[in-house]
């Protein structure tokens, strides 16, 4: 095992004496190819070019001397370190930090970043990165190659959002460039870079906040609001399967989360959209009435919550809209039902009226490969002044798991 261990953060500034002192001492230094070109690493050192982690970290636990790792920016935030601490390489290490490169990007764009989201893209974690910037109004992106600023516009598409690229941030070939998502494609990026995503009322509110990212506390509490909250009251009501203690079941059971995108079908007021877009997840509501298309976008701006709405009938309209994760129909039947199915989301949940349709619903899904459940869900509201029914709503609950989890898209 190396005799010690540095791990050098390096945001293009001078080096620190302690960063000098660790390199002078250095036997072996790891590093990309700009770091190994510094003028201030020892001629006689060995050094390897950082291209696996896990490899180098294994050359690094094998080798006998002093070691340093060459880092760009902080090396604790999203870095090196985590892979050189990991237990099957069993080594110990020194941190020389610097500016990590969020916080210069957002440097570079005069703007603060405690509110911001912070996700790292790779070709297999593309897709939630994305979930993220569709669901939050400021998002900076590490990225990687082959999970850039033009992967992430392709697949932002009907979503409109501002890119600030910071390319090579720290160098001389430094650039910063804004453009808007739809035109990311349209250039070739230099590695690596950070990019800012910018959608909606970004900021946090007057006087900052208390945490860093998302405040989990913005908002009314509760998982779900009162049904009042999206219209029903004397002047009209929630659509069939709408009302407050299915909603909560349903959020229940497909427990929508940071990273994931959540398909609203029959989106109808726009409640159970809202509701799953507060708990932090993308969200696509699809309606074919227009008047429902215009009340979720109500709601969604009420609550301060992004969400993209799509207008058509499903199920033709699905076949356009990027994969789910899961999803809820609140409208069209079984035949909805299967062909949400056919995408695969993890979880699909649904209500029926009867228990002919539920039992239509249930076998399909089963076809599909989906663990089904079913409940027979009954709520009574009582007028607690007087004691007696107001309301009484029936439904059959109907929700499935894929069986076995297939491999990220």
């Amino acid at each position: 095992m190396a005799d010690r261990v540095t791990v050098i953060g390096w945001d293009g500034s001078p080096l620190t004496d302690a960063a000098r002192a660790a390199l002078a001492a250095a036997t072996l230094v790891a590093g990309a190819a700009h770091h190994l070109a510094l003028p201030e690493l020892p001629p006689t050192a060995e050094r390897v070019r950082l291209g696996s982690l896990a490899l180098a970290a294994r050359r690094i636990a094998a080798h006998r001397g002093t070691a340093v790792v060459l880092a760009d920016g902080d090396p604790g935030f999203f870095g090196v370190v985590r892979t050189l601490r990991a237990p099957e390489f069993g080594l110990e290490v020194e941190v020389v930090p610097a500016v990590s490169s969020v916080a210069a990007a957002f440097a570079r764009a005069g703007m603060p970043w405690d509110d911001a989201q912070v996700v790292v893209a790779h070709p297999r974690s593309l897709r939630r990165a994305v979930n993220v910037c569709r669901a939050h109004t400021k998002v900076a992106v590490l990225t990687s190659p082959g999970a850039g600023p033009a992967e992430l516009g392709l697949l932002l598409e009907g979503v409109h959002r501002t890119f600030v690229i910071c390319e090579e941030l720290g160098t001389e070939r430094e650039q910063v460039s804004v453009v808007t998502s739809d035109k990311a494609a349209d250039h070739t990026w230099r590695d690596p870079n950070v990019v800012i995503v910018i959608g909606g009322p970004a900021g946090a509110q007057e006087g900052g906040g208390w945490i860093a990212g998302r405040d989990p506390g913005a908002g009314p509490r509760g998982w779900v609001q009162p049904d009042e909250s999206y219209g029903a009251g004397p002047a009209g009501g929630l659509g069939e399967g709408e009302n407050q203690l299915l909603r909560a079941a349903q959020l229940a059971r497909l427990g929508p989360r940071v990273g994931d995108l959540v398909w609203d079908i029959g989106c109808g007021s726009g409640a159970f959209a809202t509701e799953a877009a507060r708990a932090g997840a993308a969200v696509i509501a699809v309606d074919h009435d227009p008047a429902a298309c215009a009340r979720t976008e109500n709601a969604a701006r009420r609550f301060g919550v992004q969400l993209q709405i799509v207008h058509g009938s499903a199920p033709h309209v699905l076949e356009n809209l990027h994969e789910p994760d899961v999803v809820r129909v609140g409208g069209g039947g079984p035949a909805v039902v299967s062909a949400v199915a056919d995408r695969r989301p993890q979880r699909i949940v649904t209500h029926a009226a009867t228990r002919d349709v539920a039992e239509r619903v249930g076998r399909d899904l089963t076809e599909h490969g989906y663990r089904v459940e079913c409940a027979l869900l009954q709520s009574v509201e009582l007028d607690t002044l007087a004691w007696t029914e107001t309301e009484r709503n029936v439904a059959f609950l109907l929700s499935g798991e894929l069986r076995r989890r297939e491999a990220p898209r």
